[in-house]
């Protein structure tokens, strides 16, 4: 066997643990989560697990970038069509997401960041910041995309309104945890945020149809 097939079989493995992992964080958040219970679940010895993991930290964060990297994907310019479309079309996957946020990771999240070991050394877990940077990015480059083709007319700058979208949706998916979408209106909130969106925005789109 190569060393280029066994690359690829660990890595393939590595993504199979980290499935199993965000399986046990949604189920059991992360506070109550051990490696022996993702040992359990994957159905691996002790070793082979920390072959791949260090601590359970080190499994959290590599389930939160697999995580936020499918979302990234999600958001990504397409190149062809609307751009406004792609935003909407976005903001409708987050009103999915958010009506079964009991299947989602945000108690593991939310424990995660309020976690003695987080809270007391942020700078050993740069990678917190840089999602937050990383989907900033993205979704600036989305606009900008979008003005750059004459579609937006932008009436703020564009990082502000990527940061205005992701602490309405964060705050909107906290709220929905602890009341349940039905309390929070889910549906008449994204509502607002689009017709708030097409207010900053002013996409030329609308005024074509």
């Amino acid at each position: 066997m190569t060393p280029k097939v066994s690359e690829e079989y660990k890595k393939k493995r590595k993504q199979e643990l980290v499935e199993v992992a965000r399986e046990v964080f949604v189920q059991k958040g992360f506070i109550r989560t051990t490696m022996q219970d993702i040992m359990d679940r994957a159905g691996i010895s002790r070793g082979a697990l920390y072959s791949y993991f260090n601590n359970i930290e080190h499994v959290f964060l590599e389930v939160l970038k697999y995580d936020d990297q499918k979302d990234i994907q999600n958001f990504m310019p397409s190149g062809e069509g609307s751009n406004w479309l792609q935003i909407r079309q976005w903001i409708e996957e987050q009103r999915t997401y958010i009506e079964r946020i009991e299947q989602t990771l945000l108690l593991a999240k939310a424990e995660f960041f309020l976690s003695s070991n987080y809270a007391n050394d942020k700078e050993h877990f740069p990678y917190i910041s840089e999602r937050y940077i990383r989907l900033i990015e993205v979704i600036e480059n989305v606009i900008n995309v979008g003005e750059n083709r004459g579609e937006f007319n932008p009436q703020q700058p564009s990082h502000t309104i990527a940061r205005y979208i992701i602490s309405f949706l964060n705050g909107l998916m906290l709220d929905t945890f602890q009341f349940g979408y039905e309390q929070t209106k889910v549906k008449e909130q994204l509502s607002i945020l689009l017709f708030t969106l097409e207010k900053l925005l002013n996409p030329t789109s609308l005024n074509e149809e």
